[in-house]
């Protein structure tokens, strides 16, 4: 086997899922953090779907149109990386991936190594949420075969939640006519 391709796969990855959230954000600091530790490679993953979904585009295909959206999730990812470092990180190899596919599905696909290590950012709570869109960080857990990691979401996130709730509440009330 080559020399080179012997390294490339001795060295362990860090497979993390980068969507531009805080959270997301956070994960990416986490793992690069990881990768200077222990001299391990960084994959920032950003996964995306048209919009519509898949049946959506099955239905009504557009290959301008998923061109372009291709085109936003890789703008979405290095928009990411900037606002996290200003590029990319220094002392840390780093590739950015955009997938096409569901995030948690992707993520696990992409981590295939028993000696990868997957990160994510641990998305907010609440039901209705779960309902509507499943967990990604569960999906991980669940399915991957390497260990993961699930960021919690910085605490200026979570305040901005609460508040964010908060208002919403007040304002609902407000607009409630009295009886």
């Amino acid at each position: 086997m080559d020399e080179a391709l012997r390294e490339e796969r001795a060295t362990r990855r860090i497979v993390v899922g980068v969507g531009g959230s805080l959270g997301s954000l956070a994960a990416l600091h986490m793992a690069v953090d990881e990768a200077r530790r222990t001299s391990s490679e960084v994959l920032a993953v950003l996964a995306w779907l048209p919009q519509g979904g898949e049946h959506g585009y099955r239905l009504a295909p557009c290959p301008p149109l998923l061109a372009s959206w291709r085109e936003s999730a890789v703008a979405r990812l290095r928009e990411a990386l900037d606002e996290a470092f200003g590029g990319a990180p220094a002392g840390v190899r780093l590739s950015a991936v955009v997938v096409r596919g569901d995030t948690g599905p992707a993520l696990v696909r992409l981590a295939d190594r028993a000696d990868d290590l997957l990160v994510v950012g641990a998305g907010s709570g609440g039901v209705l949420r779960r309902v509507l869109r499943p967990s990604v960080t569960r999906h991980c857990v669940e399915h991957a075969r390497c260990p993961v990691v699930a960021v919690p979401r910085p605490t200026l996130q979570r305040e901005l939640e609460a508040l964010h709730r908060r208002n919403s509440w007040h304002l609902r009330t407000a607009m409630t006519p009295s009886h």
